[in-house]
């Protein structure tokens, strides 16, 4: 009985946080299928003609299709650029350490404001052609993902013991590019799926350094709610669709991770401790 006691507060707790969260959501999803919503607690009616609507929609699926890919590069290029750096930090320098982690940092140290108007006045003293295309806009959002990744890689790389692993495969005779491909990808693959889905979530979220960077010139989700919020005849339909959508996609994302970081931290347990 005490036992059932003391988890029932946490029960209830639970119970208003998901309230909390998703009545907002509900609501949302449910505008986006009213025919007509005014004064009563729910709609007078149901359709399926605004999401149908939204995916013929040009601009809509021109958009979403936009913010995927550029979430995917982002993820990508974040890998590529993190995989080698921080499984050499762990292996042959252990000093590179401290630039990489303060390079984390910087995100959390500096308003992403203040990060755009660096990026801004580095290419327009330097590079000034860059400025206002996709390329800086991918740059940033890497810049952005940067900590989360790291942080994800770095702590599957030490629950793996990649020194280890690394010093084995090299008295077999394996080369540094081969140890890293067939050696120690396959031992932290959970590591790199969360890295690689913190970075896209970082990026399909991130609105103030793209509207610095580029602003309608390459309209992500995340502008394309804020330009028809400010829009004089805005279809709350459509954005509703499109709320809704993100919502998933993020809900999407945070389930992975979650799932993710259980097997990792299982993984890094001792064979007595899991049983």
């Amino acid at each position: 009985m005490a036992v059932k006691s003391s988890v029932l507060p946490g029960r209830i707790l639970l119970a208003f946080v998901a309230a909390y969260i998703l009545l907002p959501v509900a609501a949302t999803l449910l505008y986006s299928l009213a025919t007509v919503w005014r004064s009563e607690m729910l709609p007078e009616g149901y359709t399926l003609s605004h999401w149908a609507k939204s995916f013929i929609d040009q601009r809509f699926v021109s958009v979403l299709l936009r913010t995927l890919g550029l979430a995917v590069v982002v993820s990508f290029v974040t890998l590529a650029l993190l995989l080698p750096a921080v499984w050499w930090q762990r292996v042959r320098n252990p000093k590179i350490g401290i630039a990489l982690q303060m390079l984390a940092a910087v995100p959390f140290a500096l308003p992403t404001l203040i990060i755009g108007l660096g990026l801004l006045t580095l290419t327009g003293d330097y590079l000034p052609q860059a400025q206002g295309t996709v390329w800086l806009l991918g740059l940033g959002h890497v810049a952005l993902a940067f900590p989360f990744a790291y942080w994800a890689l770095d702590n599957a790389m030490a629950a793996a013991n990649v020194r280890a692993l690394s010093e084995a495969a090299s008295t077999c005779g394996a080369s540094p590019f081969a140890t890293l491909i067939r050696v120690i990808l396959p031992n932290v693959g959970p590591g790199i799926a969360m890295a690689g889905i913190m970075a896209f979530g970082t990026s399909f979220n991130e609105l103030v350094l793209t509207q610095l960077l580029v602003g309608s010139r390459y309209e992500t989700v995340q502008l394309y709610a804020l330009n028809m919020l400010k829009g004089a005849d805005a279809d709350y339909n459509l954005l509703a669709v499109m709320t809704v959508i993100n919502f998933t996609i993020t809900l999407v994302l945070s389930i992975a991770m979650v799932s993710l970081n259980g097997r990792t931290a299982n993984a890094s347990l001792p064979k007595k401790a899991k049983s």
